[in-house]
């Protein structure tokens, strides 16, 4: 749901920033305001009140995954996901006290100009109809969520209105990128390669996790949609497309798939209990299926939901005929190597901790830099950056955080998935120029407004948490997290 609505979003603060002023809400903090009271209120802001139920319909529209909904009695993100709600229950405040009105006229022309609904280049109302039957909505709670969408778009964009950028803040972020650095750096693979996990840890860790260590096998089946089936003809004409319409109205209006097959008399091509690695039970590659269309397949999230695929231009009713899970064993050659990385992960993160904890107390100040790599076996090496994608060492991230660091300082740097890691010691920077009347400036000027802007919103975040008052019921929180159980 959340998806179709971002489609009909076509400002670029509504995709970008929008997620910059919700977000300060999930972290919002709650932690003093949780207490008792009325079981059917789950939270108040200021004297509006939101109920248990208003809250669970919520949830059910967010459309969580099973593995999700199993843990949310074991999880935080039942509070969480209040959390966001409540943030937006605050916005919604905000909205209406700036008297932002969106009107039947201005929905009209969001929907009309959606391309999601379009056909031969113009807006269709049987693809608009089709697009709300297939997402299990009706068009008044789909039209309020646009209603919805557009308010917030507005009141961002009166948020940020009118800001002129100062130079010396494009100047700014122009030097975060262009400049050349002279450092030292140590390479903490070897340091990090030496711990090997033992059998008992990968062991205690195997137990610990089962249920995540399955093979998930689907039996699949389509039938190929052909012109000399269902038009009676081998060109794909209009009076093709018009019976193919026919059946996709058809199939979404619940029509099975063998009825499906048996009206329109198509051939069925099945596979039964495939893995996502197109392989039997008997892990043997299974040849005549295409990858493409597999592919499309094996993702259709519901069994026995039929949908209509279009794979290279050809046509194929297809669905998932049922899916089973089987426990893996733990000295299956996968399973090991995810349950190896996953502790060697863990030794990573403790590690690092430890090397920016002696970093934060000066361990690493004059000779201990080059005594730390001498008695681990390493080598400090020098090092020149002169471009952002000067990227046979470091990455463009990486680098950027090293443009970040200052003449004398000795940093821990690694990448999001640690499988590089950095000890930095920074000796030298010289900035390069900016170009005023260049093209540069204008650039670099969007990108300093784009940091102001997020300032903008992170300041209102404080002050709306200051004006309103948020009450929220922890035994009704509880109650809704044990429902899920």
């Amino acid at each position: 749901m959340a998806t179709s609505i971002g489609k009909l979003s076509k400002s670029f603060f509504i995709k970008l920033l929008v997620g910059i002023i919700i977000l300060p809400f999930v972290f919002w903090g709650m932690g003093d305001v949780f207490r008792g009271g009325n079981q059917n209120v789950i939270a108040t802001v200021d004297s509006n009140k939101i109920s248990t139920q208003e809250f669970i319909n919520y949830i059910n529209r967010l459309n969580l995954s099973e593995e999700q909904i199993k843990n949310l009695s074991k999880t935080d993100l039942i509070e969480q996901i209040l959390s966001d709600y409540i943030g937006k229950k605050v916005m919604s405040l905000e909205i209406e006290n700036l008297g932002i009105v969106i009107n039947d006229n201005a929905l009209r022309d969001i929907i009309k100009n959606d391309k999601s609904f379009f056909k031969d280049n113009k807006f269709s109302r049987t693809e608009y109809e089709k697009f709300l039957i297939k997402s299990g909505i009706t068009a008044p709670q789909f039209e309020a969520n646009i209603v919805e969408q557009e308010k917030r778009r507005q009141f961002l964009s009166s948020l940020a209105g009118g800001i002129v950028i100062p130079e010396i803040l494009v100047e700014k972020e122009f030097r975060k990128e262009n400049q050349t650095k002279i450092i030292q750096y140590i390479d903490l693979e070897k340091y990090h390669s030496k711990y090997k996990p033992s059998q008992e840890n990968i062991k205690e860790l195997y137990e610990r996790n089962k249920n995540v260590f399955f093979t998930e096998l689907k039996s699949i089946r389509y039938a190929e949609i052909k012109p000399e089936f269902i038009s009676g003809g081998k060109e794909y004409n209009e009076n093709f497309f018009k019976q193919l319409d026919n059946i996709e109205n058809n199939v979404l209006d619940g029509q099975s798939f063998e009825e499906t097959v048996k009206a329109n008399n198509l051939k069925i091509v099945e596979f039964n209990k495939i893995n996502a690695k197109k392989e039997n039970e008997a892990k043997n590659k299974i040849e005549n299926l295409p990858d493409n269309l597999f592919k499309k397949i094996y993702n259709i999230k519901i069994p026995q939901s039929p949908e209509i695929i279009n794979i290279d231009s050809k046509y194929y009713l297809a669905e998932i005929k049922d899916e089973e899970k089987k426990n893996r064993p733990m000295n299956d050659p996968e399973v090991l190597e995810a349950l190896n990385a996953q502790l060697s992960f863990k030794e990573k993160i403790e590690n690092n901790t430890s090397l920016a904890k002696d970093i934060s107390l000066g361990a690493f100040d004059g000779e201990n830099y080059k005594k730390f790599a001498d008695d681990n076996g390493l080598i400090v090496k020098d090092y020149k950056i002169s471009n952002l994608k000067q990227n046979d060492i470091f990455n463009e991230g990486l680098i950027k955080r090293i443009f970040l660091t200052k003449d004398g300082d000795i940093n821990l740097l690694t990448n999001n998935t640690l499988t590089k890691s950095f000890l930095i010691s920074t000796k030298k920077t010289e900035y390069k120029k900016l170009d005023k009347n260049g093209n540069e400036f204008e650039q670099y000027e969007a990108k300093a407004r784009l940091n102001l802007i997020n300032k903008i919103y992170q300041s209102y975040d404080e002050n709306a948490n200051q004006k309103y008052k948020v009450e929220v019921n922890q035994r009704t929180v509880d109650r809704v997290k044990n429902s899920f159980q």
